[in-house]
Parts: C-alpha cells; structure tokens; sequence
C-alpha cells in the first residue's frame, strides 16, 4: 500500500483507490490504479494524453461506474451510481472547459442549480447575491455578484466555478489543467485559492500537463502511464526532468516510432507565409514562425498553449490585436475565410464536423474545394465523382463508393476524406489542427503519408498538435508553445520527446 495510505493518528484519507481498472470495448484504458489523496493535501497528476488521468478521475467523480477494484472515501468502501452521488460525498470537479453559462449573472452561476428559494417559492434574489459575495470574497476576489459571467476574464471564471464547487460542500476537488489558459497573475492567484482551501482540510487533485506548475502547487505527485500508476511521491523529491522520465519511460527514448527525429529544416526554401509577432489581444503574446515551400513546420504545446489561436489567425478566423500575417511578403487582411481560400491558404481543424457534411456523400465533400472551377454555369456531379474516385483509390479510403455518405465512414477516412479536398488544386499553405487525432495507428500512417506526399509536392505546411509523436513523425522544424508564447524553436539536428516536453 502506499505510504500516504494512513494519515497522521491512524485517520483514513480522504481518498483511496485500490486496484481499480475500466475497460471500453474490451480495450484496457486503466489498470490496476492506486491512488491515495489525504486532507490537507494538493495532489498532483500527471502523464501524457492518453495515460489514464481521466478516466480515474472519472470513476472518482461518478462519471464512470462499472470498474473493477475498490475506491474509498473517509476510510469506507463506496460505489457511485452517479456523478450525483459522488457530489453527494462530497466530490467536486472543476472541468478544463468551463461549465459556467456567460449570459447569467456571477452569484446565479455560483448557485446554478441550487438556488435558495423564499417562502412564497420564488427565488430568493437578495440571499443568492448576499451568499454569492461572501463566498467569492472568501476566495480572495472583490467583485459585484450580478455582473454577467461573460464580462470576467477566463482566470476569475474559474475561481467562480471553484466556489460553485466549495458551496457543494465538496472536501475533495479535482481540477482538471486549471492553469491552461491563465495568465501568470491568475495562476498566482489561483495558487493562492488552492493554499487557502488546503489550509481548511479540503484535498485537491492537481491534473496538469505543466509540469512547472505542478511542482510548484503538489505537496504529492502521482505519475500515469499507459494506465497505470508508476511513481507516487512527495513533489520535494523530483524535479521536471524526473516527471518526465517516468511519462515516457526510462530508456525509451528515441526507440519507438515518433519517439525522436533528425530535423531538417532548409533555410534556402522560400517563405510561403510568415507569422509576424502576432497576438489575438487573449492569448497569443508576440509569436513569430515562418513557412516555407515543401516544408512541414510542427507546433507544439499542450491544450491551452495557443495552438487553435494561431491556426485561426493564420486563416482568417478571429482578428489580430497585434503583428501581423504575411503571405509571400506581403502583409494579409482577411474580410473572410472564403478570402482566405481564394489566396490559397487551406484549413482542416481539429473537429472535422467543422468543415465536412456528414450527411452529404463523399464526392460532394471532395470536391467543395474546387465547385467554382468545375462548374461554369451547370452542375456537373459526374466529374465530382470522376475526382473523388481518383483521390478515393489514390488515398485508399475505405468506401462503398463515392456515393457514400460520409458520416458512414470511420474517423480516419473521414480525415483522407478532408486531405482530399485540397489535392486537386493545391493550395499555398495548409494549415492541420490536431491532423492524426482520435485515429489508429493504422489511419495515422496513411494521413501522414498524405500529408508528406502534399508536402513534396511544394506545399507550405503548418501541423498544430499536442501528440508529441505526431510532430516528430512529420516535422521538418518545430516550434514549441507554452501558454500562448514561443517556449522553444527546433530547426536542425536530433530532438527527442522529452526535448518536447520539457520546452512545453
């Protein structure tokens, strides 16, 4: 058993799991995981994506209830049939995408759900914004309780939520990547919050892919990998270099597919386009990069570094504060992301939903890209097929035929199905969000090898991702984002993914 099994005098913590596993499909997400959090405590966990954080988190708040092993709470064996019942024990979590509703006032997003009612049965205004105040002071803020939620920035958001949280009554709060999307002053504050509620009792559950963070924050830290818990321990005992280390696998680096890469960035190729220390007024603070012909440039970072930002403001899709977009010299003003296209810049994002139509057959999807040079005057739906059965054998997408509806085809075709879009009439730059995301291994061959061949065919590529071994299996250069800035540029040599992960 753990050595934090017991707290001081013989008290139980406040949470235990023991051999606890989950399944889906037969599939092992988690396996035999451990896991002890005691009052008074800050807890760190880390792993990579993938590792097992969130689904032990998940059975801990109820989300999951068919697993196998034991979870304890104050000592006493308990399963739950609901996230209810889990808040019911006094379980809260904080979500990275924030739950709370922008257009209601802060003291009704604060009592959401809960709101205390006079005797007539009508909502008891006065006692909500009273209560509403005092809880939020007592976490350090000042602020008027029937200002709009969507008026506060995303930092004060958060500790809104966290009193939602502590007004449940919940002794043990997991916060999932809380420091995200924060500025340093927030995450400042907010460490502040954390201390002042470790200090009354309660026990916190730190999830984080910043490990700086974590070190700074955890009293303990617990390591996953590949579903398991492989190291739990005081956060005195190891630096970010050892956290890291343990994620990956000691001995393993550059052993594996994806694992390291010889980077071979060619400063003779010409510049396609150029990031020119942009910044979105929210996020993204002075980042520069720079496209060049049949090169691919990865951007790494974690969820919240500012990757979507920058693929957005690289398209088109939300306005600079700061900087500028540069696109064969000259400086872009988009009016649109249809004038986006037109200049030849391509963008598939991380939700394909975003830019295919599921219910349309795959020819219609293929050749949307192009409708204006194929049809003059008339439509001509037989030389759409012509072209999506060219792309359909070339890409080996898996299909009954072009006629097929797209939402029918796995999420691996579904992506070749949006490479496809731009092979008929090349673009300048492509832009790729999260490209191989959610696929299996078999898929994320073929897309990378798609996104290569577009690659040497001259075009300039920008691939965001946070799968480490996505950019070092594609990347010619790499830039590394952390928490909207330029953490790290890679251009030549061998780099490994703890190179990645420790810039990030």
């Amino acid at each position: 058993m753990n050595a934090q099994a017991k707290g001081g005098g013989g008290v139980p913590p406040l949470l235990e799991l023991s051999g606890v596993s989950k399944s889906f499909g037969g599939v092992a997400a988690i396996t035999e995981v451990d896991f002890v959090l005691s009052a008074g405590e800050i807890h760190g966990l880390v792993g990579e994506n993938g590792a097992g954080k969130s689904t032990s988190m998940k059975v801990i708040a109820g989300v999951h209830t068919d697993y196998e092993g034991e979870m304890r709470v104050g000592g006493k064996t308990v399963r739950f049939r609901s996230a209810r019942d889990a808040l019911d024990a006094g379980i809260g979590m904080v979500h990275q995408e924030l739950s709370t509703v922008p257009d209601l006032s802060v003291a009704e997003n604060v009592f959401l759900g809960k709101q205390p009612l006079t005797r007539l049965g009508t909502i008891d205004w006065r006692r909500i914004n009273r209560e509403a105040k005092r809880l939020i002071a007592s976490l350090g803020l000042d602020i008027d309780p029937t200002m709009t939620m969507g008026a506060l920035p995303v930092g004060i958001q958060q500790l809104v939520e966290l009193s939602r949280v502590l007004f449940s009554g919940a002794r043990i709060i997991i916060l999932d990547e809380p420091t995200s999307a924060l500025s340093p002053p927030e995450v400042k504050r907010l460490f502040d919050v954390l201390r002042k509620i470790r200090a009354e009792g309660c026990g916190i559950v730190f999830i984080s892919h910043f490990l700086d963070d974590v070190l700074e924050i955890s009293d303990s830290v617990t390591v996953f990998r590949n579903g398991r818990t492989v190291t739990s321990e005081p956060a005195a005992n190891l630096s970010k270099d050892a956290m890291i280390s343990s994620m990956i696998g000691r001995g393993s680096i550059g052993m594996h597919m994806g694992e390291s890469a010889e980077l071979a960035g060619d400063d003779s190729r010409p510049v396609v386009m150029e990031a020119d220390a942009v910044g979105d007024g929210k996020l993204l603070r002075d980042v520069s990069l720079k496209l060049r012909a049949g090169e691919i440039t990865g951007v790494y970072g974690f969820m919240g570094c500012g990757q979507i930002e920058l693929a957005r403001a690289a398209f088109g899709k939300i306005p600079l504060q700061a900087g500028r977009i540069l696109l064969e010299g000259q400086a872009l003003s988009f009016h649109s992301t249809a004038d986006a296209k037109r200049r030849g810049i391509a963008f598939v994002p991380e939700n394909r939903s975003m830019m295919l139509f599921r219910n349309e057959p795959i020819y219609k999807n293929i050749s949307i890209a192009i409708l204006e040079r194929i049809h003059r005057v008339l439509l001509k739906p037989d030389a759409e097929r012509a072209i999506a059965q060219t792309h359909i054998d070339d890409l080996q997408i898996k299909t009954q035929g072009t006629d097929m509806e797209l939402g029918a085809l796995s999420g691996g075709n579904q992506q070749k199905v949006a490479l496809a879009k731009w092979l008929t009439d090349l673009p300048k730059v492509l832009i790729l969000s999260e490209p191989t995301r959610g696929m299996d291994v078999g898929a994320k061959e073929d897309v990378i090898r798609i996104i290569k061949k577009l690659r040497d065919l001259g075009v300039a590529i920008l691939v965001l991702s946070s799968e480490p071994e996505t950019i070092l299996t594609l990347a010619d250069r790499i830039t590394v984002l952390r928490k909207g800035v330029v953490a790290r540029e890679f251009n030549s040599g061998r780099i490994y993914k703890a190179d990645l992960l420790s810039a990030a």
